[in-house]
């Protein structure tokens, strides 16, 4: 046991967050045309910068990398430019923020894709799950295999994707491999069934995450890239037969190139955090850098993981939507907002930045 504290400054890397609680990405549907962050995105983001480390919502590195309608991008000039509006508005306020990259695979639909052209995945396997286009959830669509000969541009759009991060202000990256989407569809064997150099062995099917990871830390430096993992959650219909080993794997690979955090949630994601069995202590223990937690945490079990050394920063997603000042109410023990579920997609600032700060709920 350790006399750690959730409310201290932590070194991530080289810079200096204000405490060990992390706003987790969260996706809101707001972006407006060309899928540009939405007008009111900076002034979201500020007010919950009291965060030790803010991870911007799931954003995607190329326009095939869509799945759901109303998500931002950061693969042009005019999505840099509206991303610079929000980083400004956190470091103004003293603030970190990273930004995590996205790529769908198959959690996609026609309707979204360039040309209404097929979802791509490691294998033509559509998953048992839907997504959100034309205002309604949708079955998603039949995905095709990417060829080998496709994988390089994937693994550059995120090379590329990381650059204007760093050019639109973010601290840093997070790599969205978890949830079911593309870089988790190549990990586990329920959706990956290729034969060559991306199948088959565990090493085959972590192949695309790493080269995508050594790519975008070579692009902006180790010490700026995280990654998201998910090593049992069925998230979007995926599965995998071996999740123990092939996790230990990718650790202690992703140990070898030195990035900052590894991002890990626990269980099912928005669920039962013991959905299935899986020693999180082995990643740990595989992990020399930063280990942040996810699922299902409140302030009596980040404290408890964090004086037994279980991990090192926590993550929160739906309390800092309806809380903005959710560090300062958590220190002082005040009551959190509830969240109205209706505002949660789509739409302009209700439901987005007028919660108030409990200072001002009172007066």
């Amino acid at each position: 046991m350790t006399d750690k504290n959730l409310f201290s400054p932590y070194k991530l890397g080289n810079i200096e967050l204000a405490n060990r609680i992390v706003m987790a990405p969260l996706t809101r549907n707001r972006a407006g045309k060309g899928l540009i962050p939405s007008e009111f995105a900076a002034n979201y983001y500020a007010q919950r910068a009291t965060a030790g480390l803010i991870i911007a919502e799931a954003t995607q590195i190329s326009p095939q990398a869509q799945g759901y309608q109303d998500t931002p991008g950061l693969y042009t000039s005019e999505q840099i430019d509206a991303w610079r509006k929000v980083t400004d508005a956190v470091h103004a306020k003293g603030g970190k923020i990273f930004v995590q990259l996205w790529h769908v695979g198959r959690i996609s639909h026609v309707d979204l894709q360039p040309n209404g052209a097929s979802p791509v995945a490691p294998s033509a396997i559509r998953a048992d799950t839907k997504t959100f286009v034309n205002n309604t959830f949708t079955e998603v669509s039949e995905p095709r295999a990417l060829e080998l000969h496709e994988i390089p541009a994937i693994v550059s759009d995120f090379r590329q994707a990381a650059a204007n991060a760093i050019i639109a202000g973010f601290d840093g990256v997070e790599i969205h491999a978890a949830n079911g989407y593309l870089l988790e569809q190549f990990i586990k064997d329920g959706a990956n069934q290729r034969t060559d150099l991306y199948g088959g062995s565990i090493e085959n099917r972590a192949r695309l995450l790493l080269e995508v990871v050594e790519a975008v830390a070579n692009e902006i430096g180790s010490e700026c890239t995280g990654i998201r993992i998910s090593p049992v959650s069925p998230a979007n219909g995926i599965s995998c037969s071996d999740p123990q080993p092939q996790y230990n794997y990718i650790t202690e690979q992703l140990n070898k190139l030195g990035i900052v955090y590894l991002h890990v949630i626990e269980g099912a994601t928005g669920g039962p955090r013991d959905i299935a069995p899986f020693d999180y202590s082995a990643i740990r223990s595989r992990f020399e850098q930063t280990y942040l937690a996810n699922n299902g945490y409140d302030l009596e079990l980040a404290n408890a993981h964090l004086q037994s050394d279980e991990a090192d920063l926590f993550a929160f997603g739906k309390p800092f939507i309806s809380n903005p000042d959710l560090v300062e109410r958590l220190k002082q023990g005040l009551p959190l907002t509830e969240l109205n579920p209706a505002t949660l997609y789509g739409g302009g600032a209700e439901g987005y930045t007028d919660y108030p700060s409990y200072q001002a709920q009172s007066k």
